[in-house]
């Protein structure tokens, strides 16, 4: 009688592996669908607020007029930083945003009361605290580099319009208010991407949210992962004009180069978030009188309308690179917004890692040498 033995199959990047069960995010990357707690992204986008789309995501269910209103009281209440966190900001100034970013959150734990506390009520409280938290970091570090003071919140804006208060110094308009608005909701959870599987595992470890969003915040720095759409607004610049843009695009296929906001680890279709920003994009760069961004990103989307049929087709972060510039932000701030608005997502799947917690510990599939015999290191090499 012969035993036969199967090596085990390596799923590399995890491609395919559900690792656990999730009531958060729903994904179709075939249909390009994408729901957060069962409702539409389309109608989430079209009529729902950041805060309203993160009361959905940490509560499970959307608020009434009453609990909006109070979930809202609570995400002003958490617009304040601890003057040593300012000061940290003030002594890493020099370093790029997302690493700022990075260091303050996690200096952010030793100043909050319920640090160790990891019950799922404390975890949702300090949820709370990070989502206001977070956007007046990147606006104080904004401001700290340029030499200028950094800007107090003003509790009568909204979430969306008092970051870019916060960041510029001057109330946006209404419809630049309304299309970060947007775009943070576009942004708020996106189901096991890189960042949300880190905050999953330092979750399942049994420590503290501070920590699991500091682990994210770190995944979402790298290129990979978080800076598409820093990319996008450098090959926009480097296209210049909507008539060089299938010239470029030609180049780069023939040179196997990606285009930058093409492709989607998941989508096989349009990313469902596009149509959003691209509208958004439209109407602020006429209003603006800079249609020809706009107009560069759509001739790059018809010079690459041959590939679709290989699943490649225009993402969120192709129209928000182009976006976060008609605002007047700096790209190296690209990817700390993409932050400011997934830490609803981090904490909502942080929570749901909880309800049921367990190590996530996959395994390697060892590959090295057999077993060996040590040698003394005397009797090894050139010395023996």
């Amino acid at each position: 009688m012969t035993t036969e033995t199967t090596e085990p199959k390596v799923h590399r990047g995890l491609i395919g592996v559900h690792f656990d069960r999730s009531s958060t995010c729903f994904i179709d990357g075939q249909a390009g669908e994408l729901r957060y707690r069962g409702y539409s992204i389309h109608d989430l986008a079209a009529h729902s607020s950041f805060e309203e789309a993160a009361y959905l995501l940490l509560r499970g269910e959307l608020p009434t007029r009453h609990e909006l209103a109070a979930f809202d009281a609570e995400l002003k209440v958490a617009r304040s930083l601890p003057a040593p966190i300012v000061d940290i900001i003030g002594m890493v100034k020099d370093g790029h945003p997302m690493d700022v970013l990075r260091t303050a959150v996690s200096a952010l734990a030793v100043f909050d009361p319920e640090v160790a506390d990891t019950s799922p009520e404390a975890t949702a409280r300090k949820g709370v605290r990070l989502v206001s938290q977070m956007p007046m970091i990147v606006a104080a570090h904004h401001r700290i580099r340029e030499g200028r003071e950094p800007v107090p919140p003003d509790g009568a804006l909204g979430h969306a319009a008092n970051f870019l208060y916060m960041l510029k110094g001057e109330v946006p308009s209404a419809g630049v208010a309304t299309l970060m608005d947007t775009d943070m909701v576009l942004h708020a959870e996106h189901g096991s991407n890189a960042s949300t599987f880190t905050a999953r595992v330092v979750t399942g470890t049994e420590a503290n949210l501070h920590a699991a969003v500091t682990a994210a915040v770190a995944a979402l720095s790298g290129p990979a992962h978080g800076g598409a759409a820093e990319n996008v607004m450098k090959m926009v610049k480097e296209v210049g004009s909507a008539e060089r843009a299938a010239e470029y695009v030609n180049a780069k296929r023939a040179a196997r180069e990606p285009v930058m906001g093409f492709g989607h680890r998941v989508y096989r279709t349009e990313d469902p978030r596009a149509r959003h920003l691209r509208e958004g994009v439209r109407k602020l760069s006429a209003e603006m009188g800079q249609p020809h961004w706009y107009e560069i990103l759509e001739a790059v989307v018809t010079a690459m309308a041959p590939y679709a049929r290989h699943g490649i087709h225009v993402n969120v972060d192709f129209y928000a690179g182009v976006m976060y510039h008609l605002c007047g932000i700096p790209e190296d701030l690209f990817v700390p917004i993409f932050a400011v608005g997934r830490v609803p997502g981090w904490t909502a799947q942080a929570l749901e890692q909880l309800e049921n917690n367990i190590l996530i510990r996959p395994l390697l599939l060892y590959e090295g040498p057999g077993p060996r015999s040590y040698v003394p290191i005397d009797q090894r090499g050139a010395d023996a």
